[in-house]
């Protein structure tokens, strides 16, 4: 099929051999003359852009808000839209009624991504169970007028949403073999199946994978590059399990930041309060745990923390499976572990014992929505006083997310005393030389990562040493 089919407003909208890296951004207000999603920064920062998208789950419709900015139209296919028009109508709706009433809006740029965000939490879309800080915290307002906003968001009553129309419509043009298609010289595939996945990986080798397009996005919207052969994963079958047991999670490459929060953060609450910091929620409506991994990238949020956590990772290709500690996947600035025609399918992540001692902290420049200048992380076994086992990792520090040797050793077998942890952070100096750029010099990043070690052992103290040690963690 060399068609994009997706519903929006009850219709069925079908674009025949569709640019298979145009965005949805572009499509709605070029093609479709839907301005009032607005392009405010075209990398999926500022949520001016924030629409609806709605993908079934059994008999019934998951909502979630991303960037239609970074959203590549084939991903779109199967699935339900919704715009800052689908909600008027019939008139303004009660969320936009109150905005208005209140003062929300102000020079009206971003009030269309606000609306449609705040829109998803009334409605019980992905992510509604979230304060309404956190709700907005993917949307920029440059007029700072947050106060009525939040008042908004806060004021909204829940409005469930009668699904059953929609669910049969997206039965009714899903289609069973996968979508595909040729714009010019470039091919598309969306395949159904694990197996259909690595044979096409088997035909062309050279494919750039996409799960969430919230980097491979900007390498188009900013790098203006072009994709010669795109496989897009977002209905492989099998990458979305997310099963826990007691000795772990177990996390499909294809689930996204957001579906995996509620149980990152009962795997330790360090965890929940990481993700929470990974982009806004629209960015982790699109991204997937695989997809942070599977790029490589020196300073992605989930890697250090899972490397510490001690996690594996699971590749598959047609000729089978090879599972690795997840640290041994990177080997160097942009290049992985990872051989033709394999995938990542999926990690698992150890529960920690109960007497460990875990610690994760991401540092960077503005809180929400921020790309870290360190990341660390950090997990201890402790038996009568002394660390019987370390493993420390940091992220932001060398060309890849990695482990710091000389500081494990440090710690390991020593007492747990302060002393041990100013050597072991010490020790730090000896295992990166990290570079000096925008986000902070090499020398705050070192001296950054031996003072989170050492903010570890006055945590084990039972010491606050941070506003956020005195806060409720969000899970």
């Amino acid at each position: 099929m060399s068609a994009v089919r997706f519903l929006l407003d009850g219709a069925v909208v079908e674009v025949s051999d569709p640019d298979p890296t145009g965005t949805l951004l572009d499509h709605l207000r070029i093609r479709m003359a839907r301005t009032g999603t607005k392009e405010g920064c075209a990398e999926g920062d500022c949520g001016a852009c924030t629409v609806l998208v709605g993908e079934l789950a059994g008999e019934g419709v998951v909502w979630r808000a991303v960037n239609s900015c970074i959203l590549f139209l084939p991903m779109l296919d199967g699935r339900a839209l919704m715009t800052v028009e689908s909600l008027s109508a019939n008139g303004p709706t009660p969320l936009q009624t109150l905005m208005a009433a209140n003062g929300s809006s102000q020079c009206g740029f971003c009030t269309p991504g606000f609306v449609m965000s705040l829109h998803g939490r009334s409605i019980g879309a992905c992510g509604s169970d979230l304060p309404v800080a956190d709700a907005i915290a993917g949307n920029l307002c440059r007029c700072t007028g947050y106060g009525p906003l939040l008042a908004a968001g806060e004021a909204m009553p829940p409005c469930p949403r009668d699904d059953s129309g929609v669910v049969a419509a997206l039965k009714a043009i899903r289609s069973g073999e996968g979508a595909r298609g040729q714009y010019q010289d470039r091919l598309w595939f969306a395949p159904r199946t694990p197996e259909a996945l690595a044979a096409l990986l088997e035909e062309h080798p050279g494919a750039r994978m996409v799960a969430g397009a919230t980097d491979v996005g900007l390498w188009v919207t900013k790098g203006l590059r072009t994709l010669e052969t795109t496989i897009f994963l977002g209905d492989v079958a099998g990458l979305g399990v997310l099963e826990e047991s007691d000795a772990g999670l177990t996390i499909g490459a294809g689930v996204r930041y957001a579906d995996a929060h509620a149980a990152l953060a009962r795997l330790h609450p360090d965890l929940g309060e990481l993700v929470r910091r990974i982009g806004g929620l629209q960015v982790r409506n699109a991204g997937t745990v695989g997809g942070n991994i599977a790029n490589g990238s020196p300073i992605g949020d989930g890697p250090p923390a899972l490397i510490a956590l001690g996690a594996a990772l699971t590749l598959r290709s047609a000729a089978g499976r090879r599972t690795m500690p997840l640290e041994d996947y990177f080997l160097d600035y942009g290049r992985q572990d990872r051989r033709p025609g394999e995938f990542v399918e999926s990690l698992f992540v150890p529960r920690p014992a109960a007497g460990d001692v875990v610690h994760i902290a991401k540092l960077s420049r503005r809180f929400d929505s921020d790309i870290s200048a360190v990341l660390g992380a950090f997990r201890l076994s402790v038996a009568n006083g002394r660390v019987t086992a370390a493993r420390v990792a940091f992220g932001g520090m060398a060309a890849t997310p990695r482990r710091a040797p000389a500081c494990e050793a440090a710690l390991t077998g020593a007492p747990l005393t302060l002393e041990t942890f100013e050597r072991a952070a010490a020790a730090i100096r000896s295992d990166f030389t990290p570079l000096t750029d925008v986000r902070g010099s090499a020398e705050y990043r070192l001296d950054a990562a031996a003072n989170l070690l050492i903010r570890l052992w006055h945590r084990t103290q039972g010491r606050a040493v941070s506003v956020l040690d005195l806060e409720p963690t969000h899970g």
